[in-house]
Parts: structure tokens; sequence; C-alpha cells
């Protein structure tokens, strides 16, 4: 879709951080200009952030406050705007607990696109316990691509159409299939420590889609016209207009990191299991499985800790039953909505997706108050995602973004720091991202 510029923000504290602007096609006038007012507020905000002077020692209680504002110019969402704000601040004695960390986003647009959403990590004294999280509330609209990844060719069945219903078809939907939908999201997982850097914990997970309409199904022309989401939905017994799913999960985590919001070293993994029974209040029964991995890699010694090889992989699988298919496994829909950059959110879906990004960060330039004020980043993404009914397995097809970024160090104490990166990627995907603390 030429010239679609699409602005989420969230997307991890699907949105989290993720203040993104991603373009599939080609860059317009008024991208140029959007960049420039992205650019010069990072600056404008770092420079403020750091003329303040706070003690070299972190301190207990104190709040790291970062604001930052959003605004976007584009033919498809018209002007958009809102701010973004992180926090960050010390619950317990900053000798023996991390930091805790929140960030929200609030963004409308001229054409009545609301998004919200708000997300914490937060480190208890000692860090004997940790609480998570994600809440959001979006009335949006979004494109999705059908199930799996490779080229859109191969997600369509042979024949004329698309086979929907057993000897029905409809015309064959090439690319991008715009949804209009409201969500309200509700997770908290709690976690409590068992021994140093590991802990385990209970968590209860709300997601529900309700005024679904699909822009292009038209099922009273001959052919009729089905989409992706509409076959899903109706071949495994979901209501295509809402759906909800509300479960519990088991977790357990291991994380050395020094920072969560912009580490220096150590490692981060979580296994978490989510049932969603009916009696709780989900359309169907159904559990999924999320295993995630995170690795920071030392290339050099102080004075610059942020030399290094940053990775990250996550899989998302779909255990037993059948999700509703936006709750399916897709890109960037991770708590912060980091992943896949490059891509819209939800450029890839499917009931089994794996993600691995590898990134490179080094220092550019130090100030006085500040010695790791700009650096710079080099990054490359791929993902794979299944799609069992066009006989599409997981590792088949393999997409790839790739892309370069700065860094803006906005308060050295908490490393709350803006990233303002590029991207490309395949079928034409292109696009501008902007956030408030590392990716990952």
């Amino acid at each position: 879709m030429k010239g679609r510029v699409h602005l989420g923000v969230g997307n991890d504290l699907k949105d989290i951080a993720r203040k993104h602007i991603s373009i599939e096609g080609t860059m317009k006038s008024k991208s140029i200009l959007l960049i420039i007012i992205l650019f010069n507020s990072s600056i404008l905000f770092a420079q403020k952030a750091n003329n303040v002077k706070v003690k070299e020692e972190p301190q207990k209680g104190k709040v790291y406050f970062s604001p930052l504002p959003v605004i976007a110019v584009n033919p498809t969402y018209g002007v958009m705007y809102g701010l973004a704000a992180s926090t960050s601040m010390f619950v317990g004695e900053p000798s023996n607990t991390r930091m805790s960390t929140s960030l929200g986003t609030l963004t409308y647009s001229t054409k009545k696109q609301l998004m919200f959403t708000f997300k914490t990590n937060m480190y208890l004294a000692e860090d004997n316990w940790i609480l998570l999280g994600d809440w959001r509330y979006f009335n949006t609209s979004q494109p999705t691509y059908g199930l799996g990844t490779g080229p859109q060719s191969v997600k369509l069945a042979p024949g004329s159409g698309y086979e929907y219903k057993d000897g029905m078809f409809s015309e064959p939907v090439p690319d991008a299939q715009l949804m209009k939908f409201k969500y309200l999201r509700f997770h908290e997982t709690v976690l409590k420590k068992i021994q140093t850097n590991f802990y385990a914990g209970i968590g209860y997970h709300l997601d529900i889609h309700s005024d679904i309409k699909d822009n292009l199904l038209n099922p009273d022309t001959i052919p009729q016209v089905i989409t992706s989401h509409y076959a899903y939905s109706t071949h495994y017994g979901y209501n295509p207009e809402k759906y909800t799913l509300s479960g519990i999960s088991l977790n357990a985590m291991y994380d050395s990191r020094d920072n969560a919001a912009t580490p220096y070293k150590g490692m981060y993994a979580l296994i978490t299991f989510r049932y969603n029974p009916e009696f709780l209040g989900s359309s169907q029964n159904a559990s999924s499985l999320w295993v995630e991995y995170r690795d920071y890699i030392s290339l050099s010694k102080k004075p610059q800790p942020s030399h290094m090889l940053a990775f990250w992989v996550y899989g998302n699988f779909q255990t037993s039953g059948h999700l509703p298919y936006l709750d399916l496994p897709a890109l960037g829909w991770d708590q912060f909505g980091r992943s896949g950059r490059a891509y819209t959110q939800g450029r890839f879906r499917g009931e089994n997706l794996v993600y691995s990004e590898l990134e490179y960060r080094i220092h550019l330039l130090g100030i006085k108050k500040n010695p790791d004020f700009m650096g710079a980043v080099a990054f490359v993404n791929t993902t794979t995602a299944s799609n069992k009914d066009a006989n599409i397995a997981l590792f088949q097809y393999m997409n790839f973004g790739y892309g370069v970024g700065l860094r803006f160090m906005m308060n050295k104490t908490s490393r709350t720091n803006i990233t303002l990166d590029y991207a490309w990627g395949a079928y034409g995907a292109q696009g501008l991202f902007l956030n408030v603390n590392e990716t990952f």
C-alpha cells in the first residue's frame, strides 16, 4: 500500500512504548517534516534533562520524569498528536533494589483514533517482589495481512480465490486488509523472588476486542470478498465482531540486568504459560506459551559500558484450542511493542511465531554532565510465523528487517534515553521509530 503511514504508540512498557511511525512504500515530504520535528524534540529534551543538576548517586523514592511530545502529519491519519511520559524511581535502597520504570502514552488523531497505554515494571524493596502491568485502550484501525510469513501469494489457497468453507471461495485479497476495532487490555503479573535474580508468580490477563469492522469484507457480492479475519473467525466459531480472552498465567523469570530501561550488562529470560478458560469469561477455551531471552555482551570496559552487542529472541505459541484472530501471536505485540522495527504492528501473525534481533550499540559523544549523551546503533531482526490452513510451517519463510539509529540520554542517573531509528524490511516496508528507553 503506497504512501501508507502508520503511527503506533506503545507499541515493550502493539504500542508502549512503542511510539513509531512505520511507512510502507514511498516517503512523502510530510514525513521529512516529521523527522525534523522528532529530531529537534529529542535534542531539546535531552539538553533540558542534562541541564538539571542531579546527584551522581541515585536516591530512594526520587522520581525521574521524562516527557516527550508525539506529533505526526500524514495523508492516512491526518494530524496525530499526544504525549508520552517515562518515569523511573527506586522503591527500595538503590544498593539492593533495581530501578522501577513506567511508560504512558496518549495520542489522538484528526480521524478520531484514540490510543492509550500504561506499562509498568516495578521492583519492590530488595527486589523481593516484581509487579508487571500492561494497560491499554485503543479505538483505532490497523491493517492485517493474513496468517503466516512469506509473500502474500502463498497465503491464498490454490484456484480462483480463498477457500474459507468447504467448496466456497472468495476473491483473493492480495494486500493489506484494513480493520477498525476497539481494544481493551488489562494485564497484571506478580512475581516473588525465589533466589537471587530468579522469580516465579502468577498473573491475570484480559483482552477484549469489540466493534470489529473489516473494511474489505463484502459477503453480498458474487463472488464474495472474504477477509482473513472473517474466514478464520467463522471457521473456528468466533463472533467476527467481538471476542474476549480472559485467563491466568504461570510465570518464571530470570533477570540479572543492571537497569531495565537501558541495560549495560546481564541477562533476562521469561517463560509464561497462559490458560484462558470459558468460566473466566473467554469466548473459547485456549492456551498459549511465551518464551523469551535477552543477553547483553560488553565489547569494552569502562568508561564506555554502552559499547555492546544486544541479543533478543522470543517465541509465542498457541498450545491448545484456537485463539481469536487478533489475539494470535503477532509481530509488535510484545509487552512494550518494540519488536519488528521496519514493519507495522501486527504485520506478521500466525498460530506460532518466533522473533529474534541482534543490535550493535556504540558510544558517539559525551558532554560534561553526561558522558553517555549520544550513541548509535545498527540492528537486524527476523520473524517467522505459521499458518497451518495454508500449509505454512514455522521457519518455512523468514522475513527480515534492518536499520540504524541514534540514542540521546535524557537522564544519566535513570538511564532514560530517546531512541530514534530508521528501518527497512521486506515488501517495501520502511519506517521511522521513536521511543523512550531502549528497544530491549
